[in-house]
C-alpha cells in the first residue's frame, strides 16, 4: 500500500474506545493513533498489546494537533454532516489523517471547518466511535488492494 494514514478521536468519552481503535489501527497498519482534548490510559479492551507496535499521541487541543500534522497530509473528518461524502464513493488520499468525534457530541464545528474532506458512514444514529473508525480503516485497505 502506498502512503500512510493515522486515525484519532477528538474529545473521546471513554478509554475503552481508544483501546479498541488502537487494536484495530494495529491490525489495519495505521502509522499511529491519537486523541485530542482528553488523556486516556491503556486499558483492557486491547488484548493485542498494540502500544508495543503502534504509537499513540495525545494533543491538548485541536490547534496543537493541527500544527503537528505531517506535511502534505489531508485531514478527513468522519461525521454525519450535510457536507459529508458517502464513504462508499470516497477516494482515500495517499497521506491521510482520519478524525472522529465523541459519540455524544461528534466533531466540533470549528474542527469540521478545517478538514480537507468530510466522510459519512451510512445509517443514523451514529455507530460506536471505535467501530466507525475500524470501518473507515477497512474501507481504505480494501480500496487500495483492489
Amino acid at each position: 500500500m502506498r502512503g500512510y494514514y493515522a486515525i484519532g478521536i477528538e474529545n473521546v468519552k471513554t478509554a475503552t474506545n481508544v483501546g479498541t481503535l488502537w487494536r484495530s489501527a494495529k491490525i489495519f497498519d495505521a502509522a499511529y493513533i491519537f486523541t485530542i482534548g482528553r488523556r486516556c490510559k491503556e486499558q483492557k479492551s486491547d488484548t493485542t498489546k498494540a502500544p508495543r507496535h503502534i504509537p499513540f499521541y495525545q494533543f491538548r487541543d485541536f490547534d496543537q494537533f493541527y500544527e503537528n500534522m505531517p506535511y502534505d497530509c489531508k485531514l478527513i473528518g468522519v461525521e454525519i454532516d450535510v457536507r459529508a461524502r458517502p464513504l462508499f464513493s470516497f477516494t482515500h488520499p495517499d497521506r491521510a489523517i482520519y478524525l472522529l468525534g465523541a459519540e455524544d457530541s461528534g466533531l466540533l464545528k470549528e474542527t469540521l471547518n478545517r478538514c480537507h474532506a468530510i466522510i459519512q458512514l451510512p445509517g443514523e444514529p451514529c455507530l460506536n466511535v471505535a467501530v466507525a473508525g475500524s470501518i473507515v480503516m477497512y474501507d481504505r485497505i480494501v480500496k487500495y488492494v483492489t
